[in-house]
């Protein structure tokens, strides 16, 4: 079996649950406060686990793009 665990801090707590809520569907997501979450792939395989990560870093960093565009087009 093979195990990563990831955690990741975000710059603000909006952005922070936004990222959380959109992994939500994927894995099982924990808060660990209102920066920050974290989340564990277990696959028996790493070419498995080398394509979760993947997906799950692929839905961040979109999730990511969309929040960024979004401050840009409130801001004006």
């Amino acid at each position: 079996m093979w195990q990563l665990n990831a955690t990741i801090i975000s710059e603000t707590a909006i952005y922070s649950k936004a990222l959380a809520d959109g992994l939500a569907t994927d894995c099982e997501v924990i808060r660990l406060g209102d920066l920050s979450f974290q989340f564990d792939l277990i696959e028996e395989n790493v070419k498995d686990l080398r394509a979760m990560w993947n997906t799950r870093m692929r839905g961040i960093i979109a999730c990511d793009n969309v929040l960024k565009e979004l401050e840009v087009i409130r801001k004006g």
